[in-house]
C-alpha cells in the first residue's frame, strides 16, 4: 500500500516535469525560469483546462518554444505575453485580463452571491413564524372559548 500511495504522489508532484522536454530547457536559468513563470500562466489551446508547461500536445510544446524563442531575442515577459494574446487571442490567458470586456467574467461570482443573499433574506422574511406560548390568562380565555363551543 505504502508503494502505490508513493508512486501516486511522486505521479502528482512531478506532473509538470512530463511536458517540457530537456531539449526545450534553455541553458541560462535565468531565461528558463522566467520562461517557466510565462507558460504556467498561458493556456493549452488542445487541453484547454492545463498550462502548456503542464501540456504533452505537440501545440503546447511549439508555444513553449516559441516563448523560450522571444525571451532568447530580448523580449520581456509583458511583450512575449502581448504577442501570444495578439496572436491567438486572450483565450490563451489561463487568467484573463481585467478590463471592461471581461467585466461580466469577474463580476458574475460577486452578482451570483450578491443575489443567493437577497434570496436568502426574502425567504426568511417571508418565512411564517412561530405562535408565541399562551401566558396563563390567554390559556384560561381560550378554555373558556372551547367549552362554550362544545355546549352550543
Amino acid at each position: 500500500m505504502r508503494f502505490v500511495l508513493s508512486l501516486l504522489a511522486a505521479l502528482v508532484f512531478s506532473a509538470s516535469a512530463f511536458a517540457v522536454q530537456p531539449d526545450e530547457v534553455l541553458k541560462d536559468t535565468a531565461l528558463e525560469k522566467r520562461a517557466r513563470e510565462i507558460s504556467s500562466g498561458l493556456r493549452c489551446l488542445v487541453c484547454q483546462n492545463q498550462s502548456i508547461d503542464d501540456s504533452d500536445a505537440q501545440l503546447a510544446k511549439d508555444l513553449r518554444v516559441l516563448v523560450r524563442e522571444r525571451l532568447v531575442a530580448g523580449d520581456t515577459d509583458k511583450q512575449v505575453e502581448s504577442f501570444l494574446v495578439q496572436r491567438y487571442g486572450e483565450f490563451v490567458l489561463l487568467k484573463p485580463t481585467f478590463g471592461a470586456h471581461t467585466l461580466l467574467l469577474w463580476l458574475t461570482p460577486a452578482l451570483v452571491l450578491l443575489l443567493g443573499g437577497i434570496g436568502v433574506y426574502a425567504a426568511m422574511r417571508h418565512r411564517p413564524r412561530p405562535a408565541a406560548a399562551l401566558d396563563a390568562e390567554e390559556r384560561k380565555a381560550l378554555e373558556n372559548l372551547l367549552k362554550r363551543n362544545q355546549d352550543a
